[in-house]
């Protein structure tokens, strides 16, 4: 039950990646038929055409299908953005000092 459930958690971590990879790629391309569909000097047909690629994209050329995952436990809940870690397992590693810059606090 455990071994199917780590599998499952791994394909999210592989798929967040993959999302990431892929927005990377295809970024400029997306901003540049953004910027003309939005330019209104444009004819209506070249903006039409524009729209007309941009919906024809994949799904994980927009940045909403980004989803941030636990490098660790590939949660998506509680994810500390800069560390890419949920707030345990950045727990854990800043108090055995993995992570540079990072003490506990004490006033």
């Amino acid at each position: 039950m455990g071994g199917s459930k780590a599998i499952v958690t791994a394909m999210q971590v592989i798929r967040d990646h993959t999302k990431r990879k892929v927005f990377e790629q295809y970024e400029t391309q997306r901003q540049a038929l953004r910027y003309i569909v939005r330019n209104t000097t444009l004819s209506q047909r070249v903006r039409a055409q524009a729209q007309l690629q941009l919906s024809q994209m994949h799904a994980y050329t927009r940045s909403t299908q980004i989803n941030n995952r636990c490098i660790e436990g590939g949660k998506s809940r509680g994810v500390i953005r800069h560390f890419r870690m949920a707030r345990y397992p950045f727990r854990m590693n800043a108090l055995e000092g993995n992570l540079p810059g990072v003490k506990k606090a004490s006033w």
